[in-house]
């Protein structure tokens, strides 16, 4: 499982029990989880925050895993669902917990945590959005609010998002829906073993990395977001303040592994 490593601001957290509502595949290693509070009353979270899901190892001992929530939502509102993508970890404690969980079964969590949410200042023009793995599942959350600030005013959106092939490309077919509908949406999957069988125009082979050459961050008008692998975000933060990128513009929220 994928474990979040940032630096949280803890307001308004709360203790609930989850229920298991669906559980799917969307990828070969990654597992879509949809919870509902079993005490039936929605979940207030800002897109871009994450819960943490609390259990116990077989010994007894507490521990805890933290996740995004992927469950599209406009600015601070309810949700019924808390949508989850959820890596396999080989071994790990909270992958046992999930793969044997059934339908109705409940689990206890915690939050929102985090403050990896969008800044809405004037001077963001464009939003650059870099995501490797499960990391895009807040950039999901964030397409409802998205569509609004395209709306309001002249704002761009560039998603950069990297996976080894296409059966990696989490919940790729709605950002390329959502980008076809938008054109100050673009979205850049980058696939970095295989291409498609039938590659798309606005597919990339290689890292995230390697494409913001094309993509020319701007120091004065973009604001960089980047989510997932720790070796993805430290290389890609290089990379920006070598173009330019001043420190404050760049929003980090690494994800590490934990058995």
């Amino acid at each position: 499982m994928l474990a979040h490593a940032s630096d949280a601001i803890r307001t308004m957290i709360e203790h609930f029990q989850l229920k298991l509502a669906d559980s799917r595949m969307l990828a070969p290693s990654v597992r879509h989880l949809a919870f509902e509070r079993a005490d039936g009353t929605p979940f207030k979270f800002t897109a871009g925050q994450f819960i943490q899901i609390h259990f116990n190892y077989d010994d007894g001992k507490p521990t805890k895993r933290s996740y995004s929530v992927g469950t599209p939502v406009d600015g601070s509102g309810n949700v019924d669902r808390l949508e989850l993508a959820v890596s396999y970890v080989e071994g790990g404690a909270a992958t046992k917990l999930f793969e044997n969980m059934q339908p109705g079964g409940n689990i206890e969590a915690s939050g929102p945590y985090g403050r990896f949410c969008l800044q809405e200042d004037d001077a963001n023009r464009r939003y650059l959005l870099i995501a490797t793995g499960t990391g895009v599942a807040p950039y999901r959350a964030m397409l409802p609010r998205i569509e609004k600030l395209i709306r309001e005013g002249d704002r761009r959106f560039v998603l950069l998002y990297g996976a080894r092939n296409e059966q990696e490309l989490l919940y790729g077919e709605e950002f390329e829906a959502f980008a076809s509908k938008h054109p100050e949406f673009t979205f850049h999957p980058c696939l970095s073993r295989a291409a498609r069988a039938a590659p798309r125009p606005n597919d990339r082979r290689g890292h995230v990395q390697d494409m913001l050459p094309e993509v020319q961050p701007s120091p004065e008008h973009d604001i960089a977001y980047l989510c997932g692998n720790p070796d993805m975000i430290d290389a890609t933060f290089t990379q920006l303040k070598e173009l330019g990128m001043p420190i404050k513009h760049i929003r980090r929220e690494k994800y590490v592994s934990s058995r």
